[in-house]
């Protein structure tokens, strides 16, 4: 069944996951969509982008809404009409939604070789130095968590002039401890995050994250 996984963060967090197995002909005839994001599925080039997108809907049905449940602001930022929060994403052939009565951001990613090439866009100097004291499968694995937290964040926050390299710093963390913190600094003002990672199939990382109202600090 193409719904991979369902988690149940606590009573009012789920997130669940899709595996993108269905043609596009099969899941179109499936999900109606509203105007606007008919358009949108229109004007997509990519299949598997086109794909991704109903499949989002197919989420939605699951956790209770349809796509006339589903709103977009004027920077993308999708909301939900009975007020919860929602959070969307998508790589390859997984597409994930998390909604929940607070704030949240989510970001699925591939483990790939090539992240190594660009850690030095996202990640500072400090951090490289330490990570790079890992084997390279560990490594990589801890840069894709990186990442998916800075992107998770930036989803919640959704404000232009955000540098994931020099705005947001991911705590240390070993793969085989969850959550971390996260903390923003942007704009005079300092935001600490709970960050949740875990693995699907074997080369896929799952990152989703919470604002953190308590006074814990970064080490």
């Amino acid at each position: 069944m193409p719904l991979y996984k369902t988690i149940q963060h606590n009573s009012n967090t789920q997130i669940l996951i899709w595996d993108i197995t269905e043609s596009f002909d099969q899941l179109n005839q499936e999900v109606q969509l509203n105007q606007k994001n008919q358009l949108r599925l229109n004007g997509m080039k990519s299949e598997m982008h086109q794909r991704a997108f109903l499949s989002i809907r197919k989420l939605l049905a699951l956790a209770g809404y349809s796509d006339f449940d589903l709103e977009y602001d004027i920077f993308g930022k999708p909301h939900l009409v009975d007020h919860n929060y929602i959070s969307i994403t998508h790589s390859h052939h997984f597409s994930a939604i998390i909604v929940s009565n607070e704030p949240v951001g989510i970001d699925i990613e591939m483990q790939r070789e090539k992240i190594l090439k660009i850690a030095h866009k996202f990640v500072n100097d400090e951090e490289l130095n330490r990570l790079q004291q890992t084997d390279s499968a560990e490594y990589i694995k801890k840069l894709t968590v990186k990442w998916g937290a800075k992107e998770a964040i930036y989803k919640i926050k959704n404000e232009k002039g955000i540098s994931f390299k020099d705005h947001i710093q991911v705590a240390p963390f070993e793969l085989n401890e969850t959550p971390t913190l996260a903390n923003l600094s942007y704009g005079g003002v300092e935001e600490k995050f709970d960050i949740h990672f875990s693995e699907l199939d074997t080369n896929f990382t799952l990152v989703y994250a919470f604002q953190n109202n308590s006074s814990n600090q970064l080490h």
